[in-house]
């Protein structure tokens, strides 16, 4: 049985901040620290930390009561972000594989005043993610590194799910 698409969304998501990390990873701290030369505002390690803190914080939204979610995380050192982002984003996949303790937590209380469905914190995780990548490889590019491809295709055939055609030679 094929896996629901929001486990695969999940798991591209998990794939692509790693990607994006471990191309950081080389970056000296000048680097990491240097004001964008774009409209984008922040570092690059101010904007890691911010993805990586929003989705330990959606994981705690949808696993947490109210009460103990109000207590302020904080980011994790620079070295401990991509166990920090792998530890949440395998967290978020367990709860995207079961569908039925997805579909019991019925409407979740924010902090800012909503009652909102799983679903829709689950595409925020994934939405506010892509979001914060493309600025960082925009980011990488003015630096003048080259970011990482983290988009659907590459994604598609690091993982066999788009494999090229292989025409057969009639000569």
């Amino acid at each position: 049985m094929a896996e629901p698409m929001l486990v695969k969304f999940l798991e591209h998501n998990n794939w692509a901040n790693s990607r994006i990390i471990q191309a950081c990873s080389s970056l000296t701290d000048a680097q990491l620290d240097a004001e964008p030369k774009s409209i984008t505002k922040g570092s690059i390690r101010s904007t890691l930390f911010h993805l990586v803190t929003a989705q330990q914080n959606y994981l705690r939204l949808l696993t947490l009561p109210l009460e103990e979610r109000l207590e302020r995380q904080a980011p994790p050192p620079f070295t401990e972000l991509q166990k920090s982002a792998s530890l949440s984003g395998g967290a978020l996949l367990a709860l995207a594989r079961d569908e039925s303790r997805l579909a019991m937590l019925g409407k979740i209380q924010t902090r800012d005043g909503f009652l909102v469905e799983a679903w829709v914190i689950m595409i925020q995780v994934i939405n506010h993610a892509d979001e914060h990548r493309e600025q960082i490889k925009s980011m990488l590019s003015a630096l003048g590194a080259t970011p990482p491809e983290i988009d659907g295709w590459t994604y598609g055939e690091e993982t066999h799910a788009a494999v090229p055609i292989k025409k057969e030679n009639n000569g």
